[in-house]
Parts: structure tokens; C-alpha cells; sequence
């Protein structure tokens, strides 16, 4: 016989928030909740209370006033009478084109050197040994100086491209000149001209561009239904159909169409003056300081794509080889997408430094996020509080993307288990 007039679950009492395992996990949350918001409160008050000592206020105000300084790069129309707002854009801007360009050089030139560190040339392996770790192991700062450094002192002022006898000339097809002030590079000029299209604030985007980028993605849209094409009469047929030659098609003629249509044609700077007009004068500190975080962070990636081809097993290369596929058609199609499981997830940390790394621009006069918002701007408003929160802001945002982006790549090439 059972006593139904027991009680299923003793009553519940204060000790049994410590003593019992149902609640003590619990207990020892809340506690630590209410510590951590305790302190939060005591910073935001103890905040308050010295703002309002030193008679200051929190708000951000001053983003929507004078900037009253200049900034040699700009990416978007910039003068000193725009607001710190618009210097900051400026500062954000000039912060992601030195990452973007960082990332992209740093990876291709990081798994070029760790593929070459696994080469059975002696020699060669023995060099990119030297350069991963010559790189790593000085700190960024150092070689960001150096490089700045080499390009002040070492190369020459305009004036020496001038003449027929120039001590020095023109690089690439004399389409590049490497100077001590800045590096002149070409730019892009069309025939037939669009226009742009205004979208405010002197923010314009050429009618060309739009075209451009938009048949770019139209191009990927059908390149991916042609392969999704072939992987379906493959499935059906067990003979994939050669697809390769569309993609190629797709992605090139209508490209080369636009360019025969808008005039596309480079335009070569020429030295006019006491400087070089015609081109882009890309200023020197951006140029070093994207070298040292490519070959800094490069150093890194060569490690991790070295790391990652060793985790895939010898069997693979042998059975590879076993086919007919010659080494480098067995790297790529066997040995890398296998590798890439190991490799991107330490990838997503490279990428996130490189894009923080960058703020040691300051060292050598960049103007990127640093420098306007947690640099000039924070100096001339007396707003430090407001600057570096909007700059923690920032990275912070700038670091969740990449990493949201990279993890996304990283599921699509990850082990698929069934």
C-alpha cells in the first residue's frame, strides 16, 4: 500500500537554496547578477557624480559641431568645416579600407607561404621559414615604423621623375611612382560617362559603378544556378556536364561588354609641377601601415594554413596521387577544402586583430578611427568619455561582423554530419 497523503516533495525551505542541487545553481546566478549590476550601477554613478564636478554633462552634442581640422585621406568629400561626425565617417572609412585591404593581401599571401613551408625544396621552405619568423616575432608597431621609415628616407621627392635622364622612373608599364611623400598610382577614367547618382551629404555613386557591381552580382547569382544545374544532371545521370566555360562567360563578357561601352581606359599620372596630377596619391603612411599588417598578420596565417594541411591524413595525398592528380591539383582540390575546417576558426582571430591592429595608424599620421574620433576630435571637445565609447562602440560592431561572417563561411565548409 502507498501513503497518498505524502507529500511528493519535502517543503520547500531558505537552507535548501544552498544545500539543494535543484536550487543552488540558481542562487549562485542571481548573486553573481546582482554583483555584477551593483558595480555597474556604482561606475555609472561615480561617472555622473565627476562629470557634474568637473561641470560637464553626458551627450553627444559636440558630434554635430565644427571638426576645424583637416585630414589628408579622404574616401568621401571632406573640409575642416564639416562636422566631427562627418570626420569621424571619414576616420571609419579609412579604418575599413586599410582592413579589407590587410585581410585580403594577408590571406593570399599567408597560405602561399605555408603551403611553401611543407615543400620538399629545402631551400625554399627554409626562407618562408625565416619570414614567419622574422614577422611574428618583432612587434607590429616596429615594423609599421620601419616601413614608414623606408619610404620617407629611401625614396625620392617627385622632382626626380623629372626629364628624359630622371634618376628614377616609373614602375608597372610607368604607371606607378613610388615617391617620399606619397605613391602615384593610375586611375580609372571612362569615355562615355554615366554620371553619378546623389544620394546627399556629397555622397555620389557613379551611374558605372552601380552597373558594374550590380552585373557582378547577377553574374554570381547564374554562375551558381549553372553549378546547381550540373550538380542535379550529375545526380540524375552520374555525368557532370562541363560547366566551366559558362562560368567563365558569365562572369567575364558581360563585364568586358560594359568596359567597351563606358571607354573604361586607365589614366597614368604625369608629373606637372612640383607634384604628380592625373592619378590617385595614395599618402604613405596608409601604404605602410597596410604592408605591416599584411606581412605581420601573413606570418600568422602561414602557421595556421601549415597547421591545418598537416591535420589532414597522408592517406589523403596518397590516394590523391593513386588517381593521377598531379601535386598541385591534389592541394587544391583534396588537401586545402579538408584543411579549411582547421584553418578557419583560427582565421576569424586574424582577421579580427588585423582590423584592431589598425589603429596603431596614429604612429605614422593615418587618419583612421583613431585619429579623428579617439584622436582630434576627443582633444579639441574635451568629450573623452563620449569618444572612446563611441570608439569601443565601433570596433565592437566591426569585430561581431567579421566574426558573424566568417562563422558563416565557417558552417558551409565545415564536416557535413548525417
Amino acid at each position: 500500500m502507498t501513503d497518498v497523503s505524502a507529500p511528493g516533495n519535502p517543503p520547500f525551505r531558505l537552507s535548501m537554496l544552498i544545500y539543494d542541487r535543484r536550487y543552488r545553481s540558481l542562487t549562485f546566478q542571481v548573486i553573481v547578477f546582482i554583483l555584477v549590476m551593483a558595480g555597474l550601477w556604482w561606475l555609472v554613478d561615480n561617472t555622473i557624480k565627476n562629470l557634474a564636478l568637473l561641470g560637464k554633462n553626458f551627450n553627444f552634442g559636440f558630434l554635430f559641431q565644427r571638426a576645424g581640422y583637416d585630414i589628408p585621406q579622404t574616401p568621401i568629400p571632406y573640409t575642416s568645416d564639416d562636422t566631427h561626425f562627418r570626420a569621424a565617417t571619414v576616420g571609419l572609412l579609412n579604418t575599413l579600407i586599410v582592413a579589407i585591404l590587410g585581410c585580403i593581401a594577408a590571406t593570399f599571401l599567408g597560405i602561399i607561404v605555408g603551403v611553401a613551408r611543407l615543400s620538399k625544396n629545402w631551400l625554399f621552405a627554409r626562407l618562408m621559414t625565416v619570414f614567419v619568423e622574422i614577422f611574428r616575432n618583432m612587434p607590429l608597431l616596429l615594423w609599421i615604423l620601419i616601413i614608414y621609415a623606408i619610404f620617407t628616407e629611401i625614396l625620392p621627392t617627385p622632382a626626380a621623375y623629372r626629364g628624359e635622364d630622371a634618376a628614377w622612373s616609373m614602375i608597372f608599364f610607368d604607371h606607378v611612382a613610388l615617391t617620399n611623400r606619397y605613391t602615384a598610382l593610375p586611375t580609372m577614367a571612362m569615355t562615355n560617362d554615366p554620371g553619378s547618382l546623389d544620394l546627399g551629404a556629397r555622397i555620389t555613386f557613379n551611374w558605372a559603378t552601380i552597373t558594374f557591381a550590380s552585373v557582378l552580382i547577377l553574374g554570381l547569382f547564374v554562375r551558381r544556378m549553372i553549378r546547381n544545374w550540373a550538380q542535379s544532371v550529375q545526380d540524375r545521370t552520374g555525368d557532370r556536364p562541363t560547366t566551366w566555360w559558362m562560368s567563365v562567360a558569365v562572369m567575364t563578357v558581360p563585364s568586358l561588354l560594359l568596359i567597351w561601352y563606358f571607354g573604361l581606359h586607365l589614366v597614368a599620372p604625369e608629373l606637372t609641377g612640383f607634384n604628380f596630377t592625373g592619378g590617385l596619391n595614395v599618402s604613405n603612411a596608409l601604404i605602410a601601415l597596410w604592408l605591416a599588417l599584411t606581412l605581420y598578420t601573413a606570418a600568422f596565417i602561414a602557421e595556421i594554413v601549415r597547421a591545418g594541411i598537416l591535420a589532414v591524413s597522408k592517406g589523403q595525398t596518397e590516394a590523391a596521387y593513386a588517381l593521377g592528380l598531379r601535386p598541385n591539383r591534389t592541394m587544391n582540390l583534396v588537401i586545402l577544402p579538408q584543411a579549411l575546417r582547421v584553418i578557419v576558426p583560427p582565421l576569424i582571430s586574424q582577421y579580427l586583430n588585423l582590423t584592431k591592429n589598425s589603429s596603431l595608424a596614429i604612429a605614422v599620421g593615418y587618419m583612421d578611427l583613431r585619429g579623428t574620433l579617439g584622436g582630434t576630435t576627443l582633444n579639441q571637445t574635451g568629450r573623452e568619455l563620449e569618444a572612446i565609447v563611441l570608439m569601443m562602440l565601433v570596433y565592437l560592431v566591426l569585430s561581431l561582423l567579421i566574426s558573424g561572417a566568417m562563422n558563416i563561411f565557417n558552417a558551409r565548409v565545415k564536416l557535413k554530419e548525417r
